[in-house]
Parts: structure tokens; sequence; C-alpha cells
């Protein structure tokens, strides 16, 4: 009897068993098969509003001085006196080095005995034609004699100019064996020390670099040929640089270069903009991060960008409104999906709208829309699924996302 119990048991546990699996399988596929039935998904919004907008070009630049003297010498020689350091401030014809002199002023002396010996031979030149002359006068010497000696007198005269420039090159080089300043700034690079030879050949060694005033610099800027078009004088501009994370500064479009900047086939323009810096935090050689404001509006009406591209599946997209022509005024027709209740659960309609400028986040709504429209900007694939329990729920698991 009870071995028979046992039996009966084991079998209704068995059809127990069948009859659960049989109702979860049935519910399973019931919620899978009817998941194109369910209501429609929960959709991501976003509401047109008014702010401002900032349509901008990006571009890296480096700051430089607005005025960057290199003073290097004219002649060779040995570094004999620097009167200058870095950051030294000096003022226009400051003596900041010399060079050893011996040999230029052994070289002006050797010129200066040059001209007395060229004066001297003009004297005699000039008195032998004179006592030519009178001899002549008496027919007591040839014609050719006294032209002999007009010749040399032509040639003493030339002698005595050549040897009186010699010694202003003399003099020359050795007053430039003084190095001054030419102009009122700060000593930004120091490229030589005492003892050291500098050779003057072909180029002049740079010995010095000044800037003429560091409270005012400039950032040399290179800007895509895509976007040189959008850039004009007295645009305003942002920076920043590496030295102050967190710290915007401003400066202003001064100068648009025309030569073209050809860097691996990418061809840029030199776009100068003019930088005020009266605390000297901004230091010559720094890369500045630059953002030129092209146009600005305060208050207008604006939706975001993902709104004008947002993508809607077929099945609960409405059908999109033919655009108007563009024509020749401002903006461009684009198509929206705008949620007639405001909310994210109501009918969807798709309409035309005109886009204005962009700040790559927000665009500007020129006409079409209202502030306080909600429109869709895809599906939120974030959100639980009406129709099951958890994120897109079934038997099967969640169901992938089309979106």
């Amino acid at each position: 009897m009870t071995e028979t119990n046992d039996n009966e048991r084991r079998q209704w546990g068995k059809w127990v068993v069948v009859a659960l699996l049989i109702l979860g399988i049935g519910g399973g596929a019931t919620a899978f098969f009817s998941g194109g039935e369910r209501d429609r998904p929960a959709l991501s919004t976003a509401t047109v509003e008014r702010g401002a907008l900032k349509e901008t070009i990006a571009a890296t630049g480096q700051l430089n001085p607005l005025v960057n003297v290199e003073v290097g010498s004219q002649v060779s020689g040995i570094i004999d006196e620097i009167f200058v350091d870095f950051n030294s401030e000096v003022t226009r014809g400051q003596v900041i080095a010399r060079l050893e002199t011996s040999t230029f002023e052994a070289n002006m002396q050797e010129a200066e005995g040059e001209v007395a010996s060229a004066e001297a031979a003009l004297e005699l030149a000039r008195v032998e034609i004179e006592r030519l002359r009178r001899l002549r006068d008496r027919h007591l010497v040839p014609q050719s004699e006294l032209d002999q000696a007009q010749a040399r007198l032509l040639q003493a005269e030339a002698t005595l100019k050549i040897r009186t420039h010699g010694l202003e090159r003399a003099r020359s080089e050795l007053a430039r064996c003084t190095i001054y300043s030419p102009i009122d700034g700060i000593v930004i690079s120091r490229n030589v020390d005492a003892g050291q030879t500098v050779a003057a050949s072909m180029t002049a060694p740079v010995l010095f670099t000044i800037a003429n005033d560091l409270s005012r610099m400039q950032i040399n800027s290179h800007v895509p040929e895509a976007d040189i078009g959008g850039i004009r004088d007295g645009q305003q501009v942002e920076f920043t640089v590496d030295a102050f994370p967190g710290q915007t500064f401003t400066g202003e479009v001064v100068q648009v270069r025309n030569a073209p900047i050809v860097e691996q086939n990418v061809v840029t323009y030199d776009t100068v903009i003019e930088v005020a810096n009266p605390d000297r935090k901004l230091k010559p050689g720094m890369t500045a991060t630059v953002t030129i404001i092209t146009n600005e509006k305060d208050d207008v009406l604006r939706a975001r960008n993902t709104a004008l591209r947002a993508r809607l599946p077929d099945e609960i997209r409405p059908e999109s409104p033919e655009l108007p022509a563009n024509g020749n005024g401002d903006g461009t027709w684009r198509v929206v999906y705008r949620i007639a209740s405001g909310g994210s659960e109501g009918p969807v309609e798709a309409i035309a709208v005109r886009a204005g400028m962009s700040d790559g986040v927000h665009t500007e709504i020129l006409e079409g829309l209202e502030e306080g429209d909600v429109l869709a900007t895809g599906i939120d694939l974030g959100a639980t699924s009406p129709g099951g329990g958890g994120r897109g729920g079934g038997f099967f698991g969640p169901s992938p996302a089309q979106y």
C-alpha cells in the first residue's frame, strides 16, 4: 500500500512539473509574440528653449611677443663683457655686451696712419704740379711732364679717399664691438657667455632675444582653409593654456595673413590674435587652444542638435512633410518630431522647421517651433519596456535594442 502511494505521488509530481512547464512556455511565447502589439517604446526628448548661441571656430597657436628682436653681432671676436641676463629689463641704446677691442683698435690705428700717408702724398703732388706749371709757363719743361703731374695729383686724391673710407670702416667695426639694445623691453634669451668667440660670416650670430613688452602679446594661430572664410578682423577670441587649467583668457583677431602655410598637404593660414597680459602670466612659447567667436546671439529660440537628427523606428515614425525650398534666406529647412501632448507618451508628429546658426550643441530655430515644445531625439534605451517586467523583459531575456 505504501509503495502504491509513493508511485502515485511520483506520477502526480511529474504531471505538475509538465503543467508548469507548459504554462511557463505559453506565457513566454505570448509575451514574445505579442511584442509587436505592445505600446510604443519610450522616447528620449528635448525641450525647445530660449538661450544664447555662439558660433565658433577652433584652432591652436603659440603665444609670442608683439615685437621680438634678435640681437646679433656684425663683427667676429671674443665676448669680453656681458651686462644683462635672462629677464633683465633694458632700454633703447643701453649697452648689453662688449667684444674684446684690441684687434679693432690696432686696425683703426693702422688706418689712421694710411690716411696720414695719403694726405702727405696728396700735398706733395699739389706742390709738384704748382712748380711744374710755373716752369711750363717759362717753357722750361714739356707739356707731357705737366700732364703726368696732373695725373699723379688725381691719383693721390683718390688714394686719400680710399684710405679715409678704410679709416671709417675701422672705426665702425670698433664701434660694433659694443652691443646696444635696439628697443625697450626684456631679455628673454641669452645665448652667449663672457669669453665665448662669436663668428660673423654669412649671418650675424644671435646673442640675445629681446621682447618689446610682455604686457601685450599675440597668438599666431593656424586656421584650416575650410574655416578661414569665417574669420574677420575684430572678432572676439577665447583661449586656454595648459599652465592655467580651468582659466579662460580673451583676445581679438587683428590680422588674417594671406600667405598659406602647407604642412603634410594641409593648408592653414596664420591668424594673429592680440592678447592683453597685464599680470604677465602668459609667457612666450605657450601653446594656446583657441576658440574664435564668429557669430554670437542672445535670447534666441534653440533646440538640441540631437532633435534635428533624430531617427525613429518605421512603425512609429510619422510621414515627413514636404520641405520648402531654402531660397536665398537665412537658415535651412529640417524635419523634427514633436510630441503633441508635451510628454514622452503623446502622439508624435513630423513638422518642418527652419534652422539657423549652431554652436555644436544647440541650433537656432527661426521658424516652425515655439518655446516649450517637446521634441523626440530617439529611442530611450534605458527605459523599462511597457509590456515587460524590467528592461525589455520576456521569457527569453531582454529584447535587443533597435536604435
